[in-house]
């Protein structure tokens, strides 16, 4: 049960954070000034959300008082036994609102992301999933009004990618596309197939959140190597003629990040250093959680990007989502970008698991 005094702690951090807010000092420091405005807004979400819990939980306590006197009208206990069928499927509700408020949130779901589909098992039909993921994936951002910015792309022999890199800008992008990660494997029959046979491809998927100020993460010049090479991106014939195109090496990992999709050899270094640090963030996360043995990110899977996530089965019109067990029969319109309902699906998903932790563990 949520204790009351555990909100008016809540409560009066928030008087304190306002209290801070309004000091010129604090405004003085725009990242610490942000940090606070953001857990101030965090709180009082929280504590809106407290307020029509315990008014729900007060009724329903009062209204069963009622029905439990002796002395009570009859006609008022008849009112109370309405109240009280329509209050307790009231209740559930608002407590999974002020349970969810209540979980700790995940420091990366504001940012912008950079994502990556690579080709796997399949050969050109591998590649050419890969190409109608990335269709999906920009149709789906588009319709958000987000941003999309390739950084990197091979682009295969019959078509699609053998890799693409891109940058996605929007709000809460991390939060909406992080359980696009892992093996995403088709089911059709390929275009180079004159036999009619299904044949089954993969492409995997990365989502990295993108680095920011708070994450300091400095890289000296001397633990990296960068190397000078000729574009073969998709920015047209004047990338083809011109060493712009940039790979950077972590020397002390062995990551590599490269951009070759903009004519200037300093955009292209900047955005390979955008990716670069992108994974050292993710490579320092991984072994922060291997160390204390916490699960990665979300209790939906475990994370591992060669886990098999999802079944793309177009002579079905199938999708399937293993992690969840969640089949639709709409696959089609799923590939033009339609893919909002089971993003909220596993949305749900990871709250219930997080919240069932929560409450196992106090």
């Amino acid at each position: 049960m949520i204790e009351k005094s555990y909100i008016d702690k809540l409560d009066a951090k928030m008087r304190e954070l306002e209290a801070s807010i309004s000091n010129p000092a604090l405004a003085a420091n725009p990242r610490k000034f942000r940090e606070a405005a953001k857990d101030h807004s965090r709180l009082r979400k929280i504590l809106d959300k407290a307020d029509v819990f315990f008014r729900v939980k007060r009724d329903l306590d009062e209204q069963r008082a009622l029905l439990a006197s002796e002395n009570a009208d009859p006609d008022l206990k008849a009112l109370a036994a309405d109240e009280v069928a329509g209050l307790e499927k009231t209740f559930p509700v608002v407590e999974k609102d002020l349970l969810a408020a209540l979980l700790p949130p995940d420091p990366n779901d504001d940012r912008n992301v950079i994502m990556e589909i690579r080709a796997g098992t399949g050969g050109d039909e591998a590649g050419l999933f890969a190409g109608d993921l990335f269709r999906m994936y920009s149709r789906f951002c588009e319709g958000r009004g987000w941003k999309i910015s390739i950084i990197d792309a091979s682009p295969s022999s019959m078509g699609g990618f053998k890799e693409v890199v891109f940058s996605v800008t929007g709000s809460q992008a991390y939060k909406v596309l992080k359980y696009e990660s892992g093996c995403h494997r088709v089911q059709r029959v390929p275009a180079t197939e004159s036999a009619g046979r299904i044949h089954t491809s993969a492409a995997t998927v990365f989502v990295l959140p993108e680095v920011d100020e708070v994450d300091d993460i400095e890289i000296p010049a001397s633990d990296i190597r960068v190397d000078i090479f000729c574009s073969s991106g998709p920015g047209g014939q004047g990338v083809n003629t011109t060493y712009s195109a940039i790979r950077i090496t972590h020397l002390p990992t062995g990551l590599v990040a490269q951009s070759q999709d903009e004519r200037s050899q300093h955009r292209n270094k900047e955005k390979a250093l955008n990716v670069l640090k992108a994974r050292l963030l993710d490579w320092q996360q991984q072994q922060d959680e291997a160390k204390s043995g916490a699960m990665r990110r979300t209790q939906i899977g475990s994370g591992d990007r060669s886990e098999k996530i999802r079944t793309y089965n177009f002579p079905q019109n199938r999708l399937t989502d293993h992690r969840i067990n969640f089949t639709i029969y709409t696959l089609a319109r799923f590939m033009e970008g339609e893919i909002d309902g089971l993003i909220r699906t596993l949305q749900d998903h990871d709250m219930e698991l997080r919240i069932q932790k929560e409450m196992a563990s106090g």
